[in-house]
């Protein structure tokens, strides 16, 4: 059995992990300390004590320590126990219920957007989104709402070409920086949606999660009938988009994630 003053000790590795965990690379002992506000000495102790356990590896070379073998192991642990899949479910039909349409849970894989999780009202609308159906992401309003909160050197790699965009209505975008426009102005509105862009006759609207370094790991959406002749039209989806968010936004706080 452990004694309480094991406790701090843990707090400060973890706190070490998390940091570690939200950097680019491989980080130095000294920003470790500085960044924790942590006595050097200590720091050396939590990271002799990490690497010893294989979640952190120095680096002799570099002078820095990037995360270990154990913390990989650890993360893959955690995918397969399907956290998202498990943690969304109770929250999307909470969401089905309040709004009466189709919810889904995606994430991004390149630049398609996987669907892990699908939530139906009691008269379902028949869609082509569906449990591990993979569509071009930047024709999703779940697809999109990931990309808006991407780096944008990470959304030039993912459409390099224009091949990169493939249509499935006459409707979204087919250049990057078309791409782009769009997602400066759903940035700018709070939320991403589509009108006709994968079905015709069809709106979605999304929200991303958020992880603990506020990078988008995945998306909450709602699906709506809806048609009109041109696109945009003046519809007002704001609304929708208030529940999706805060259905969103409740994920990342059960995932220990930061709201952007």
């Amino acid at each position: 059995m452990g004694t309480s003053t094991d406790i701090p000790a843990l707090r400060r590795g973890l706190a070490v992990l998390r940091l570690m965990a939200g950097k680019a690379g491989p980080v130095s002992a000294s920003a470790i300390a500085r960044e924790l506000a942590l006595p050097r000495s200590t720091t050396y102790h939590l990271l002799a004590e990490l690497e010893q356990a294989r979640f952190v590896t120095r680096l002799p070379t570099e002078r820095r320590y990037g995360l270990g073998i154990a913390a990989f192991e650890l993360g893959s642990a955690y995918l397969r126990h399907e956290p998202l899949e498990r943690l969304a479910g109770t929250l999307l039909r909470e969401l089905v219920e309040q709004v009466g349409h189709n919810a889904h849970l995606g994430v991004l894989h390149g630049n398609e957007l996987v669907y892990l999780v699908k939530e139906r009202p009691a008269r379902p609308e028949t869609l082509v989104t569906d449990v591990g159906v993979r569509l071009p992401a930047h024709l999703t309003a779940s697809g999109r709402a990931i990309l808006a909160h991407l780096p944008a050197a990470h959304v030039r790699a993912l459409y390099p070409t224009a091949a990169a965009f493939v249509g499935r209505t006459e409707r979204g975008p087919r250049t990057l920086a078309a791409l782009r426009q769009i997602l400066a102005a759903e940035r700018r509105r709070g939320f991403a949606s589509e009108d006709g862009h994968i079905t015709p006759g069809f709106a979605s609207v999304a929200y991303p999660v958020f992880d603990h370094g506020r990078h988008p790991i995945a998306a909450i959406s709602v699906t709506v009938r809806h048609h009109c002749a041109d696109a945009p039209c003046g519809c007002d989806r704001a609304p929708l988009a208030g529940r999706v968010r805060a259905t969103a936004d409740a994920l990342t706080h059960r995932i220990g994630g930061r709201t952007a």
